[in-house]
């Protein structure tokens, strides 16, 4: 079965192709003869009932300096398309959202991956809450009295803007941090929105595991240890991908989820781990599978295009 594939991203030309899941993603449907095709959020327009994009023909290759060809640009409605895989990066701001709006016209007919409106109803830091008692204790406000309450019950706190991503931003206050009152000002001033606030996790120094879940099942895993002099466990922040194996609660987590996620839709979701404390659920852009790949674990690329084909393939009988 050969289908009509568009991805939404951001502009190929700048992405780390080493690494990126979306460049995984497109190698492999590339590989099973799928056609390609690639355009940006802004390229998108919305025009009585049909929606419609600025596309390319995209070819990928997995050489540096050399990682893709684009053909030439037509304006296609994306309804023609079998699959459009969302997968601009965050913020997740008014404009993620609004395109999240714009593809919900389309899907089911066209299968969008992840379906968007559960897409826009499960921001990574609010839908986790949904499972509060997997949880390290979290607050999310703008409120300093109550920053300050949390901070008293529980020391050392980690404080993250609500829609933040890739470890942009991510604090550590100890419980006599003198810069609490700064940085709560700076915060206020940076951020409209509301805040995480977690209870610090020293165990976070020998890592933050990356779980992925495809269509609500475990697939794989990778261990991210922050450098000794950062917080932040992200690779994109220096972070160091390690092999690793789910333990017996991060397997009960995974089992928590898997439903939940498979009922609204979200076929590819990164879950992250620390100590057993489960603090966010990735639905928008998961990262992850080269990574793992590169460690010698699954192939979750042609785990989710199996997925995927199988979907397409249960709508046309």
């Amino acid at each position: 079965m050969i289908l009509n594939v568009a991805v939404q991203m951001d502009p190929i030309e700048r992405i780390n192709f080493r690494g990126d899941s979306t460049f995984a993603l497109l190698l492999e449907a590339q590989a099973r003869g799928h056609r390609l095709s690639y355009y940006t959020p802004a390229r998108m327009a919305l025009r009585g009932e049909s929606v419609f994009a600025s596309v390319e023909p995209l070819a990928v290759r997995d050489t540096a300096g050399d990682h893709f060809t684009l053909g030439e640009p037509a304006r296609t409605d994306l309804a023609t398309f079998d699959v459009v895989l969302m997968r601009q990066d965050p913020p997740f701001d008014l404009a993620y959202i609004t395109t999240t709006h714009l593809l919900e016209r389309i899907h089911p007919r066209t299968l969008v991956v992840n379906d968007p409106a559960s897409v826009r109803n499960a921001p990574e830091k609010i839908f986790v809450l949904e499972f509060s008692d997997l949880m390290p204790p979290t607050l999310i406000t703008r409120d300093l009295a109550e920053i300050k309450a949390f901070r008293a019950e529980h020391g050392d706190i980690v404080m993250k803007p609500l829609y933040g991503h890739g470890g942009a931003a991510v604090f550590r206050v100890t419980g006599n941090d003198m810069n609490f009152g700064s940085l709560f000002d700076l915060f206020a001033t940076t951020f409209r929105e509301q805040w995480m606030v977690q209870k610090f996790l020293p165990a976070v120094a020998q890592g933050d595991k990356r779980i992925i879940l495809v269509d609500g099942e475990y697939a794989g895993a990778v261990n991210r240890i922050p450098a000794a002099d950062d917080l932040r466990s992200n690779m994109v922040r220096g972070g160091s991908p390690k092999d690793t194996q789910l333990s017996r609660r991060e397997r009960e987590i995974c089992a928590r989820l898997g439903p939940e996620l498979k009922r609204r839709g979200l076929l590819f979701a990164g879950i992250d781990v620390i100590d057993g404390a489960l603090t966010e659920i990735n639905v928008t852009s998961p990262t992850g599978i080269r990574a793992i790949r590169n460690l010698g674990g699954p192939d979750i690329a042609a785990m989710i295009w199996d997925r995927i084909e199988a979907k397409r393939q249960r709508t046309r009988i």
